[in-house]
């Protein structure tokens, strides 16, 4: 599995990233501008991503319209399989939520990430055995 964590703050990149890591290759970026960056680049190389985690709340592009944008690279590419997107956030707030799914996310996680439950949805996205 492929995996790109976006997430602004060190100590949850950090978490993210160890745990993704037992499942294959896991890159990071730090805010959304740089998620779609990179994103743009993994397909201009034939190397999508399987999983992207995406927090919402984020300087220079925020994780709302990075999925946006990533889904429309997806589209434009002609990707065959589009990654799967986990939004991890603090904001609990019913609108966030449902920007995010209509936004195409596929699963939704409430900081701090318990890991129990991030394995959960991964297998439940058929991500992991």
């Amino acid at each position: 599995m492929r995996s790109l964590v976006v997430e602004d703050d060190a100590t949850n990149r950090k978490l993210l990233q160890t745990f993704l890591s037992r499942y294959g290759e896991c890159d990071i970026a730090v805010d959304g501008k740089e998620a779609v960056d990179t994103v743009d680049r993994a397909h201009r190389n034939h190397q999508g991503y399987d999983l992207v985690c995406m927090d919402l709340r984020m300087p220079q592009l925020d994780g709302q319209e990075a999925i946006r944008e990533i889904r429309k690279q997806e589209a434009a590419s002609g990707v065959l399989k589009a990654a799967k997107i986990i939004v991890t956030t603090l904001h609990t707030d019913t609108e966030d939520i449902a920007t995010a799914l209509l936004g195409r996310c596929n699963a939704y996680l409430v900081k701090p990430i318990d890991t129990a439950k991030l394995k959960k949805e991964l297998k439940a996205l058929g991500l992991i055995q």
